[in-house]
């Protein structure tokens, strides 16, 4: 479809610490969620507090910047593009997450090395392919569904 774009960039803090995994063929893969939070008056006049949480995964060096440099509350600037994937539960349920697949991750805070990190340089993912999608059985983390969408499609190292 001609004119149509996949595009999110987010700017939130890291909910959790990343979860660093590997593919069976190696392939760094880090998960984890930021919350974005947005302020508006109401209706009545009253200030509202709004925050969204989106989950994020990284492939590549990216994810190994991710592992070894970000933490809990860090700030993040985090670009990709969203991504629904379908995939069969350990109960043979279909279920659906959408996620952000993130090209670029940088660290938008740092802290002195004796708070635990430092700023560090950027890596940025080489585009490819996009898997298939299809069910699986192992690997699950129960609310995001399979560790590595490669075990959802079969392949042996997910081509993102």
């Amino acid at each position: 479809m001609a004119g149509s774009l996949n595009k999110a960039i987010l700017i939130g803090r890291l909910g959790r610490d990343p979860e660093m995994r590997y593919t069976p063929s190696g392939q760094p893969v880090a998960n984890f969620s930021i919350a974005t939070d947005e302020t508006y008056t109401g209706k009545d006049g009253q200030k509202v507090e709004k925050t969204e949480w989106h989950r994020i995964v990284v492939w590549g060096k990216q994810a190994e910047f991710c592992g070894n440099y970000l933490s809990k509350g860090r700030l993040v600037y985090i670009e990709g593009k969203i991504e629904t994937r379908k995939w069969t539960d350990k109960d043979g349920v279909e279920k659906y997450t959408t996620e952000i697949k993130a090209d670029r991750v940088q660290g938008l805070d740092s802290r002195q090395p004796e708070g635990g990190y430092a700023q560090a340089p950027q890596y940025q993912q080489r585009p490819q392919a996009a898997p298939q999608q299809g069910g699986g059985k192992a690997g699950y983390d129960d609310d995001m569904g399979p560790a590595f969408p490669s075990e959802a499609s079969g392949m042996d190292d997910a081509p993102f």
